[in-house]
């Protein structure tokens, strides 16, 4: 029997945020888990401790889930986030004609639904419903107001389908809502569900329920880099947290939760307020903070719980391994470069699988395989045994000289199969008060 699916994406997530991560509590003293409801599906599931995202930084991520390979195939796959001013564009967004997750399961028999952040591209040339979902409810963006529901622009973010939707409310409830609304709906159906539901917390700007009648001078810095704080932080995780647990509820009531596979994860490291530890570096940086991420699986029916995995996965091979679970037929056309992990799920042993990152901002370009990693950045070169040395810490590069060169040459083999970056393929997160919608 084919399993629903879940596949709930948080954005800007640090490694060690969740309490099964290691993270201390939103109240910074680890007398209250911030996450409870993810932790218990860790708990009667499968954490990994090596997964990665495809990318340091959102929007490249997104393509990779989508259509489970590498981002750098697309031209629209650009290393800068899209965000309003790419409006209009015909070529900045996921083109409608290319297979995708949601699309293939759908033409497996699958319901497919995406509540919250799709960041791929603005209508009339893209949207969710253009490439596989029946279903959208959520901002076409990136980081958004999560009480206006406005951009950094000022425009209003938030649609249902393809128009403008205005709704009052903490977004990450909303979100949180129309899901447990969904697989309510979906339980009398007889066709198995894909919901993808991807969060905008804990990303900027670090608002939590409390914040809604805040003055406005005071609502302005909250998108500003000096405002926040590590304490709205958490408890922006931990609004996340009870709307999962709401979710997993409404599933069980419904019977439906051992035969739904729930997968969660972050689209890349986190930011400001993180605990990456013991990563350094995060969101924007190819060292481990920055791409190495949360993943918990759980699916009662087919994992046993209490599993951990030193699995090594990318994103995309969650995209892999759902299309297989699903019985969906990827395109001969687009070849699929993620690899399923459906069989360590099911208790396999981990496989070989390096893992290959690249990035104009600043150079960047790593090398993931085994205990061994690649770096580059600035013109500079790195091998790090991850291993031994998860905050990389010793370059061995001069003592390991002949793995670097090893390491080096098989990313330029990987990077010449992939496309060259784009020359306007830049990274700019920079915003201020001034920028901010105002309430």
């Amino acid at each position: 029997m084919r399993p629903n699916i879940l596949f709930i994406v948080a954005d800007d997530l640090g490694y060690a945020d969740l309490g099964c991560y290691g993270g201390r509590g939103f109240d910074g003293f680890g007398r209250d888990s911030v996450s409870p409801a993810l932790d218990t599906l860790a708990a009667g599931g499968m954490r990994f401790t090596q997964g990665y995202s495809n990318s340091p930084v959102c929007s490249p991520t997104r393509f990779a889930l989508m259509t489970g390979r590498w981002q750098y195939r697309l031209r629209g796959a650009l290393e800068e986030p899209i965000n309003s001013r790419s409006k209009g564009s015909t070529t900045l967004g996921l083109p409608p004609q290319h297979p995708t997750l949601p699309s293939m399961l759908r033409q497996a028999g699958y319901r497919t639904a995406l509540i919250g952040k799709w960041h791929l591209g603005y209508p009339p040339h893209f949207s969710p419903l253009k490439s596989g979902y029946d279903e959208f409810f959520g901002p076409m963006s990136g980081g958004v107001d999560y009480f206006t529901h406005c951009g950094t622009q000022g425009a209003h973010d938030l649609y249902f389908g393809e128009e403008e939707h205005q709704e009052d409310g903490y977004l990450t409830d909303l979100l949180s809502r129309r899901s447990v609304d969904y697989v309510q709906r979906m339980a009398a159906q007889e066709a198995p569900f894909f919901l993808s539901l991807h969060y905008t917390a804990p990303h900027w700007p670090w608002e939590t329920r409390d914040d809604a009648h805040i003055a406005p001078d005071v609502a302005a810095n909250l998108f500003d880099l000096q405002g926040g704080n590590i304490a709205a932080y958490r408890r922006m995780i931990h609004h996340m947290d009870e709307g999962i647990g709401c979710i997993v509820q409404a599933l069980r009531d419904n019977g439906q939760l051992d035969n739904t596979l729930i997968v969660f994860t972050s689209d890349n490291g986190g930011e400001r307020f993180s605990d990456n530890w013991p990563l350094v570096g995060g969101k924007m940086d190819l060292t481990e903070g920055g791409i190495r991420v949360p993943y918990i699986a759980h699916w009662p029916g087919a994992i046993k719980p209490g599993q951990v995995s030193p699995q090594q996965c990318l994103t995309m091979d969650w995209s892999a391994t759902m299309l297989e679970l699903g019985q969906a037929q990827s395109h001969a056309a687009f070849p699929l470069d993620g690899v399923s992990l459906s069989a360590v799920l099911r208790g396999g042993q981990p496989f070989a699988r390096p893992m290959y990152w690249r990035m104009n901002h600043r150079s960047q370009r790593a090398l993931r395989d085994g205990a061994w990693k690649y770096l580059r950045v600035d013109g500079h070169d790195y091998l790090f045994n991850v291993e031994t040395d998860e905050r990389e810490r010793a370059n061995l590069a001069t003592r390991e000289g002949a793995r670097l060169s090893a390491m080096r040459e098989a990313w330029q083999q990987w990077d010449s199969t992939v496309g060259a970056i784009p020359s306007d393929a830049t990274v700019s997160l920079g915003y201020g008060a001034a920028d901010m919608p105002q309430r």
